[in-house]
């Protein structure tokens, strides 16, 4: 299998399977003297972990990342960073069951008609465990932006949950991290949340979701015209999570319904420079950043593991009903959202590099 790898100049080999004894990622690009500890790292993992709370899956790893190249005396050497994180609480008998049978919404069937062998223990590498590698190279991604543009924050949330959905006027920016949900309010609507998915557990049903990352103080003209875009690798990127079937930049889907008059962000000349008087372009005209936020949207499509029954085929064509066991999220979106940040760290990084090798700083003055 081909194809494991992403980015231009920061790139990320990720390797391993969810019931394999380790998984992780090689970072090729990464600049020297960067300061990488496994601690600074841990911090972004710990909140992909799985088993932290009753919303999610119950299988306990403590993904606890380990470095084992490319990092001398706690900095980065300019060589390939391998990171390992072994997998301890994986139930491999869990999954006896199907090894002949194709579970639906799984990509158990299309493995098996392209490659003609699959790892149906978890799903091998179509398993969403092959995100903590992603967590851990947007780790260090994240340390590597603090040195090149330090004024960059990278923040995840959810904003829909099946038919729960946020109220935008209420936004509270730091309630984020105070709740399982990483959304952007109150504990009282988080109850409510965790209310609606605790019912659909017990009704042996799962949901999707949708979740906005934003990336606040990323410098004016990132990106490039045409076929290297901002956005064209953002979308790509977010498209590549598992479960993931579909991204916004901006407005998206929702301008289509807008007027120019309306969906044209207007600009005037601020102290400090150009300033916008909306955001509807996620902060990104013709695929080069504009020096506003940043704000990508990802649907996350609801788990299909449950345990209720669903029709399908063995590989011998023959017909069975499934029920998936095992310890799956009724809501994989919830873990997504470090998932999503780890994914625009990477990506600001690889253009952010990409920038200063063509350009170093940016030719067009204003004002």
């Amino acid at each position: 299998m081909s194809m494991n790898s992403f980015g231009h100049l920061f790139r990320v080999t990720t390797w391993g399977e969810s019931h394999g004894p380790a998984l992780g990622a090689t970072v090729d690009g990464c600049p020297p003297g960067v300061p990488i500890e496994p601690e600074m790292l841990q911090i972004w993992l710990d909140k992909r972990r799985p088993g932290q709370n009753k919303n999610m899956t119950q299988r306990n790893e403590p993904d606890a990342v380990k470095i084992l190249s490319g990092v001398f005396e706690g900095q980065s050497t300019g060589t390939p960073i391998q990171l390992m994180i072994e997998n301890t609480d994986q139930r491999s008998r869990d999954y006896g069951d199907i090894s002949e049978t194709f579970r639906p919404g799984h990509a158990d069937i299309t493995y098996w008609q392209k490659y003609g062998i699959r790892d149906y223990r978890g799903g091998g590498r179509s398993s969403a465990r092959e995100t903590a590698s992603r967590v851990a190279a947007g780790g260090v991604a994240r340390e590597a932006i603090k040195a090149i543009a330090p004024g960059v924050e990278i923040k995840g949330y959810m904003v829909a949950m099946g038919e729960m959905e946020i109220d935008r006027s209420q936004f509270d920016w730091d309630a984020i991290d105070q709740n399982d949900f990483w959304i952007p309010q109150g504990s009282e609507i988080a109850q409510d949340w965790e209310n609606y998915l605790q019912d659909l557990r017990k009704s042996h049903d799962s949901v999707g979701a949708i979740v906005e990352v934003v990336a606040r103080g990323v410098p004016a003209g990132i990106g490039a015209p045409v076929y290297n875009k901002l956005d064209t690798d953002l979308a790509a990127a977010m498209m590549s999570i598992n479960a993931v079937k579909g991204v916004e930049i901006g407005e998206g889907m929702s301008a289509a319904r807008l007027r120019g008059t309306d969906n044209a962000d207007e600009i005037f000349m601020g102290a400090n420079g150009p300033e916008y008087g909306s955001n509807h372009a996620g902060g990104i005209l013709g695929g080069i950043s504009t020096g506003q936020d940043l704000v990508v949207r990802f649907a996350v499509k609801p788990t299909s593991s449950i345990l209720s029954p669903r029709r399908s085929i063995r590989k011998d064509g023959t017909p069975i009903e499934v029920i998936t066991k095992g310890r799956h999220d009724p809501c994989v979106g919830i873990r997504a959202v470090p998932v999503g940040e780890a994914m625009m760290a990477c990506v600001v990084l690889d253009h952010l590099l990409l920038h200063r090798g063509q350009v170093g700083a940016n030719r067009g003055h204003i004002g």
